[in-house]
């Protein structure tokens, strides 16, 4: 066999050698967490049973870790602010840290009215209905991100407790008026996100990256654009974290938001002052001043998701334990208090998965979608954080996760019409100077590049009153209409990819259906075999 024959084999073999080790990790943390829950579980009966459903709880941390911690990281990624490792070490962090900090006193164990806890017959049926949950929802990600599609592990679990729920008690088990805003919140989030996000990014284009002088427009308008953020974050951190363990009213947490926002806005002003005679007056350049910004961004974003959405693994997980401890009582747990050992299981299996896994929905986010620079990865960022925010206030109900791929689509699609219009703009240029020298219109060209916004359409308006009065002005060169047609949709698809989209949407649109049918078979199997009574 030829070398050249034999370097498929290699590279093959090398993946595999690559696979085994993530999957030996993965095996050594499940057999921790196992023995870990039998030391620490504190269950009187039944401890092969509590050994499985850590096992399955931390499995399920494993997926969300590979899929939904993409959404905090992928656009810093795609921006190139930060290295891939130096994302993965850096959330991985945070999202323990979250986890064990602020992981909630409290974890709703029946994931807030998807099933109403009267309905169900005893501490068998429930414990049997999380298991198949917890597992459903697991499987329905481990498979989502091996197509490269982020969705959301909220509607996951949602679909699990659904189907194992309709599978135990029937119709009357399922609230189904919570279900109604799952539904409502794949048209909102997304829509809510990706406008946000565009508004964000005219607007800032409009006072920062058109401006002639980029360095003075820094100067002033990057301090504001951080200060903004700065308190944002400041307020979806005390409204969704940290309200579990501070009780504070409207008002303080608006007062303290602001105080966090005056206080960035000074900071980063000096740094903006003290960068910027090191920096060129191009938009490239000055858009590395968003790249802290970016990173404090997605280290509170992973914080804030280690200590909200970690409950999706422990919460039935702490509701299953805290059935097996208080298993003679015959009672049904509608809250379960989460011990710091279970919230550490939670905490490191998110950091593991996305360790192993999460590179791959990380570069479907930060790059395969649209490609972002700074700028945007910072729209993107400060539009997740709004949207959340202003969703919560009005309680309308949100997923994060389409939340963010929201903003990314928002991003790309005003790329595509700005991009769409400049190609009409040169071609307006082009038709203009028909039969002059080509030096005249490459100095047209230039001057048209250079211009701010309000020349540019002084600049414009000339050459349409030009053309006005030109009636021989034919389109005799450039490209032909057929021509343009053509190079707009090669435009169109090339900085938004309508395949990812539509598999993005599609996976979207079937998790609550497939988890569910995942969930009503995993407890058809646990009631026929018996296993939670077995075990």
């Amino acid at each position: 066999m030829k070398a050249k024959d034999a370097s498929p084999f290699k590279k093959a073999f090398r993946d595999l050698q690559r696979d085994n080790v993530k999957i030996t990790l993965a095996v050594v943390f499940v057999v921790c967490i196992a023995g870990m829950a039998l030391v620490l579980g504190h269950a009187k009966i039944h401890l092969p049973l509590l050994a499985l459903a850590t096992v399955v709880g931390g499995y399920m941390a494993m997926n969300i870790g590979a899929n939904d911690v993409a959404n905090n990281v992928g656009p810093l990624v795609g921006s190139q602010a930060i290295t891939l490792g130096m994302a993965i070490l850096l959330a991985a962090i945070c999202e323990v840290l979250g986890a064990v900090l602020a992981g909630a006193d409290v974890v709703q164990s029946i994931k807030g009215k998807i099933i109403n806890p009267a309905h169900i017959q005893n501490s068998v049926v429930f414990v049997g209905m999380m298991l198949s949950a917890l597992l459903s929802g697991a499987l329905w990600l481990h498979l989502a991100t091996a197509i490269g599609a982020p969705v959301s592990t909220t509607h996951s679990i949602v679909g699990g407790v659904l189907g194992a729920g309709l599978m135990a008690g029937g119709m009357k088990v399922v609230e189904w008026r919570f279900l109604g805003g799952i539904v409502a919140s794949w048209v909102i989030s997304p829509l809510m996100g990706g406008g946000i996000a565009m508004g964000l990014l005219a607007v800032i284009k409009h006072v920062l990256s058109d401006k002639e002088d980029k360095k003075q427009a820094a100067l002033y308008a990057m301090p504001v654009l951080v200060a903004l953020m700065g308190a944002a974050f400041c307020w979806y951190m005390l409204a969704k974290v940290l309200n579990k363990h501070m009780s504070l009213l409207a008002w303080q947490e608006v007062a303290l938001s602001g105080v966090l926002g005056l206080f960035t806005w000074k900071l980063f002003k000096t740094y903006v002052h003290n960068r910027l005679p090191h920096l060129e007056n191009t938009r490239e350049s000055v858009h590395t001043l968003f790249t802290y910004p970016l990173i404090f961004g997605a280290a509170l974003l992973s914080f804030a998701h280690g200590a909200n959405d970690v409950a999706n693994a422990v919460g039935p997980l702490a509701a299953i334990v805290q059935s097996l401890q208080e298993w003679g009582n015959h009672t049904i747990p509608t809250k379960a208090y989460a011990p710091t050992w279970i919230m550490f299981v939670g905490g490191m299996g998110i950091a593991l998965g996305l360790s192993l896994y999460g590179p791959k929905l990380i570069k479907t986010v930060g790059s395969e979608i649209t490609e972002l620079d700074k700028m945007q990865a910072f729209c993107i960022a400060m539009a997740t954080v709004i949207t959340v925010l202003f969703a919560s206030k009005l309680g309308l109900p949100v997923s994060s996760t389409h939340i963010t791929i929201g903003a990314v689509f928002g991003v790309g699609f005003l790329r595509e019409f700005l991009q769409r219009r400049t190609l009409q703009t040169r071609q307006m240029i082009l038709d203009a100077h028909v039969g002059e020298d080509a030096s005249v219109i490459k100095n047209f060209l230039e001057r048209f590049e250079k211009a701010n916004p309000k020349q540019k359409k002084e600049m414009l308006a000339y050459l349409k009153a030009l053309k006005k009065d030109n009636n021989t002005l034919e389109y005799s060169i450039g490209l032909s209409k057929k021509e343009r047609k053509t190079l707009k949709k090669a435009y169109k698809s090339e900085l938004v990819q309508r395949s990812v989209i539509k598999k993005i949407i599609t996976a979207w649109l079937v998790t609550v259906p497939i988890s569910a049918l995942l969930g009503a078979l995993g407890y058809y199997l646990i009631d026929l075999f018996n296993i939670v009574e077995r075990l």
